[in-house]
């Protein structure tokens, strides 16, 4: 009777859960910013998805959603007013920058939730309000800190939102067109533009515009007809000025229209959330295939000038200590493989006899002092592990 043999199962691969995306939500004073995020909180608990929710506003009163992280409870707004004796604007960003100090554990607190170990449901999204100063978040160096430390754990989207009556001219669309393209290319994070207060006006003017030059066109000439610009009638000046710096800008803006996602939503109605979702979606997608590698090949820059930098480090420590660049060079191979000791070759007796008998050549002296520097560059290493350190670093 012949013998089965039979193979043991083999064992399913563990599947990875995809990382949370970051949507961070920037916006104009009174572009409904906190409905917004009010609005897509709400309709992700609906799904049975509920978000992370972070809130950067240390000056908000009270927000309608509850937050994991607000940087109300780690900073007094008002305090920090008074001890520095600041302004509104001033109490913000130094609010922002004390609160920038503690990034490493924001991302340990999201990375913790993201891949929970104790069989939770892990977090598909990460919700982010930021100040209505938008300028105080996006243009300062905490901002750039908190922004690229999610990017550098976390997909990470930019929604900009935008107050529709408001842009209904052409002069404020094209300002707000700047202002997002301004944001796009400090961040250079994939952008959605969200065209807020769509019960009250249609943003279907705005999509076409950006898609239709004819179309922009038309409503520029329409709003120089209207002295929608302030020029004297009849006299050119100021009117024609305006129509021809618009024109122009709109060209311009061509290429940029094409790196954006456009949306139209309503914060009190739900109108669009559905579109939004899937614009954040595709813009993850995109932040994988374009954002990620430009993001690795960053960290390897870092890499390579922190290595640099303990090799110049090592070889000043080597003239200090008399020995010539090839010395030099041979003892920096030795300490940067500490655990092939197995592999160096020990001389012999008469092998010993051609090496100088000074205290400054001894191996084992040498080795410890080799050791003992290494332990305190590893000190210095592990301190600029710190991502936020790191951009301080770059700054200065």
């Amino acid at each position: 009777m012949a013998s089965s043999s039979s193979t043991p199962p083999v064992a399913p691969k563990p599947t990875v859960a995809p990382k949370p995306t970051a949507i961070v939500c920037v916006g104009m004073a009174g572009s409904g910013k906190t409905t917004f995020m009010q609005r897509i909180n709400a309709h992700l608990h609906g799904q049975k998805e509920p978000p992370y929710v972070i809130n950067l506003d240390p000056a908000v009163l009270n927000v309608p959603f509850e937050s994991n992280i607000d940087i109300r409870d780690s900073v007094n707004y008002k305090e920090v007013m008074k001890q520095y004796n600041l302004g509104p604007n001033g109490g913000i960003l130094t609010s922002l920058n004390l609160f920038a100090t503690k990034v490493d554990q924001i991302v340990g607190l999201l990375d913790k939730r993201a891949a929970p170990e104790d069989g939770k449901k892990p977090i598909q999204n990460i919700l982010v309000d930021t100040p209505g100063q938008i300028e105080v978040f996006v243009w300062s160096a905490s901002g750039q800190i908190l922004l690229e430390s999610l990017a550098s754990s976390f997909p990470t989207v930019i929604a900009y939102i935008i107050d529709t009556p408001r842009t209904a001219s052409t002069s404020t669309f094209m300002s707000n067109m700047l202002y997002a393209c301004s944001i796009l290319y400090k961040t250079k994070l994939p952008m959605i533009l969200v065209f807020n207060k769509a019960d009250v006006k249609d943003p279907s003017f705005a999509k076409d515009w950006m898609t239709d030059y004819d179309a922009f066109s038309e409503a520029l000439h329409a709003d120089e007809a209207s002295n929608a610009f302030g020029g004297v009638e009849g006299e050119g000046g100021g009117s024609g000025y305006m129509s021809s710096l618009l024109n122009s800008m709109s060209l311009m803006l061509e290429e940029f229209y094409t790196h954006l996602s456009v949306v139209g939503v309503s914060s009190m109605t739900g109108q669009g959330v559905d579109d939004f979702f899937s614009a954040v979606r595709e813009k993850a997608d995109e932040f994988n295939r374009d954002y990620l590698p430009e993001l690795e090949r960053k960290r390897a820059e870092r890499e390579d000038v922190k290595r640099k930098t303990r090799e110049k480090e090592l070889e000043k420590m080597m003239k200090g200590m008399g020995m010539d660049s090839d010395k030099a060079g041979s003892s920096r191979d030795m300490v940067q493989d500490p655990t092939d000791n197995d592999d160096v070759e020990v001389p012999s007796d008469d092998e010993e006899d051609d090496y100088p008998d000074d205290d400054e050549m001894d191996r084992e002296g040498l080795q410890a002092r080799y050791e003992a520097a290494m332990e305190g560059n590893a000190d210095s290493t592990m301190a600029d592990a710190s991502f936020a350190k790191f951009l301080h670093t770059q700054r200065q």
